[in-house]
């Protein structure tokens, strides 16, 4: 039977306790971890978010009632303590745990509320399936190793507001239903009851209200917020999802990365004692695919990619020199020390750059006696084999693949091969950070599936100054203001500056095939309000849960996210989504159609 912690306090929590509190008497409170009957003594591992503390429990000191309670414990059961604060015997000291050189000696025992045995063991790094693990997510944040998660998550918060808030930023709630402005991924839509047949959307990003704060003379703000994206899931996306978001009046790119770069010094430093240097190494986009064939380099190891197009335009072997003539790219990484890798690997690589859009792979062993193994090499003449080995650095003992098709698939396939070579040879440190700025990207991209330019960003993105007449004869060209901050190979954050001129803008609308009717419907309460004078003005957003998830060395953005979704954006545990009462949809003014969902 559960008892009332009615005239007890709680003193201190598990790990508060130490040696200074030698002989006090105190109050914890907990789960109960593990229980071990000695026969006569019985010791309690209390466990809370803190840690665990060692109760010793014996009839001489809490009474034959007080044993007895003791002995129907099990673990889960939530219990408080009072008792005093001894010293452990140096046999038993447990150098595992921070309390291990102390334990309480019971006087007083009541049991808050008992457990029924929970589906699995609440222990650290748990390899039960997620799946489980998320039915049960309020019994799986009970384990040490997720709380520590969240607590660092909430440091990280507490100090980006402490840091924001001396640079006199502002914090500043922007709605949660808003109106629907598709330019991105899919909008999650909310029904309108007292507007029959119209929605609100949740938004993707604070993106417009920030810069209608900045219109409003707002100056510096910031909001650490709720996203919603309907998109499919991977281990870094979740439908909903938090960003740390800032806009900034009268700057432009290095006053935005200036005080980022200070803000993740500084983060980095007081959570894990990271010393990040500054300032962060820039890349352009370009620099970018072209040296990691990604816009977010993991730049913690080599195997870059060397363009090889020169070198082989005129070469012997067909499947390079069609994809040069063609308008594409050949292109190679040198993985050293990796000739001795088994034919099977070497396959099973090439079967992964298929995966990623490649016809097949090309590749060459350099043999520890400078001879060549491969299949390639009679089609290609001594002197552009030796012009190969030579622009991509190789030496006895190296492995070098190559990449020839279209530019866009020359870097997907190796881009991800260098990866995966990383994560074969397992030299991808999780503790080590490197950061990188990726500038200039473009500021559009062609859409086949629309038949038009559509924003690489969005459609508010600054170009370059000396790129703006190209919006009017070449839009593929134009780069813009946009910069990356990438940790890891992860993209952590991302902005722009914005436009802030009428002509540009509509430049911009035109150049992604607006009419001024389509740009003022999607986009109306914007433009209208721009007519009244605006800054120049710039932001950045983060991902909170990348941030966390990479500071925490965890594998998913669902370790760092208390309630999270699995991949098909349901909740194992509220079983949402789920249907509604007919009632509902009626008062909302809609009806599903049953036989269009089968």
């Amino acid at each position: 039977m559960s008892e009332s912690m009615q005239g007890l306090k709680r003193s201190h929590r598990c790990t508060e306790v130490s040696k200074d509190n030698l002989e006090q008497k105190i109050t914890v409170m907990g789960w109960v971890q593990k229980r071990r009957d000695l026969g006569g003594v019985i010791f309690l591992d209390l466990r809370d978010r803190s840690g665990i503390l060692q109760i010793v429990i014996d009839a001489s000191s809490i009474g034959e009632e007080g044993f007895a309670k003791a002995e129907r414990i099990r673990s889960e059961f939530v219990v408080a303590v009072e008792g005093v604060v001894e010293k452990r015997s140096d046999d038993t000291v447990n150098s595992n745990i921070a309390t291990g050189d102390i334990e309480i000696r019971a006087y007083d025992l009541r049991l808050l509320s008992e457990a029924e045995t929970p589906p699995f063991q609440i222990e650290e790094n748990s390899d039960v399936k997620e799946e489980l693990r998320l039915k049960y997510r309020y019994l799986d944040l009970r384990r040490p190793d997720i709380q520590r998660n969240l607590i660092m998550r909430s440091k990280m918060s507490s100090i980006a507001r402490q840091f924001l808030d001396q640079e006199k930023f502002l914090e500043i709630e922007t709605p949660m239903l808003t109106k629907s402005t598709p330019e991105g991924a899919r909008d999650y839509l909310v029904p309108s009851r007292v507007h029959p047949g119209n929605f609100y959307a949740l938004p993707q990003s604070p993106q417009i209200f920030k810069q209608l704060l900045m219109l409003s003379g707002y100056d510096r703000y910031y909001q650490i917020v709720k996203c919603f994206r309907d998109e499919d899931l991977r281990a870094d996306r979740q439908p909903e999802f938090t960003q740390i978001d800032m806009e900034l009046s009268f700057v432009d790119v290095d006053d935005v990365i200036n005080i980022n770069e200070r803000l993740l010094q500084k983060t980095f430093k007081q959570i894990l004692d990271v010393d990040v240097s500054l300032p962060i190494e820039r890349l352009t986009y370009q620099e970018a695919m072209d040296r990691f064939g990604s816009d977010k380099p993991d730049t913690r190891f080599g195997f870059e990619l060397v363009d090889l197009s020169d070198i082989l335009k005129d070469c012997g072997f067909k499947v390079f020199k069609s994809a040069i003539d063609n308008g594409g790219s050949v292109r190679a990484i040198n993985a050293k020390g990796c000739g001795n890798f088994p034919r099977r690997t070497i396959d099973a690589l090439g079967e992964f750059a298929v995966s990623y859009g490649a016809k097949g792979m090309a590749w060459i062993v350099i043999n520890e006696d400078g001879s060549y193994k491969s299949v390639i090499t009679k089609f290609l003449s001594e002197e552009e084999i030796a012009n190969i080995v030579k622009s991509v650095d190789g030496q006895p003992g190296d492995l070098i693949l190559f990449g020839a098709d279209k530019n866009e698939v020359v870097y997907d396939v190796l881009g991800n091969l260098r990866l995966e070579i990383a994560r074969r040879l397992d030299i991808l440190k999780k503790d080590e950070f490197k950061f990188i700025w990726v500038t200039d990207f473009p500021l559009l991209e062609w859409s086949s599936e629309n038949k038009r330019y559509v924003a690489k960003h969005h459609p508010f993105t600054m170009p370059l100054e000396e790129d703006i007449p190209l919006l009017d004869t070449d839009p593929s060209k134009v780069r813009a203001k946009a910069y990356d901050i990438v940790l890891n190979g992860v993209e952590i954050g991302g902005g722009s500056i914005r436009i802030h001129q009428k002509e540009i803008q509509e430049k911009m609308f035109n150049a992604l095939g607006f009419t001024k009717e389509e740009a003022y419907d999607r986009f109306g309460f914007l433009l209208n309000a721009f007519k009244y004078g605006v800054p120049p003005h710039g932001g950045l957003a983060y991902g909170l849960d990348r941030i966390v998830m990479l500071m925490t060395q965890s594998d998913s953005i669902r370790e760092v996210i208390a309630f999270p979704k699995i991949k098909d954006a349901s909740c194992p545990m509220t079983e949402a989504p789920g249907e509604v009462e007919v009632k509902q949809l009626e008062e909302l003014s809609l009806k599903i159609d049953k036989l269009e969902l089968e």
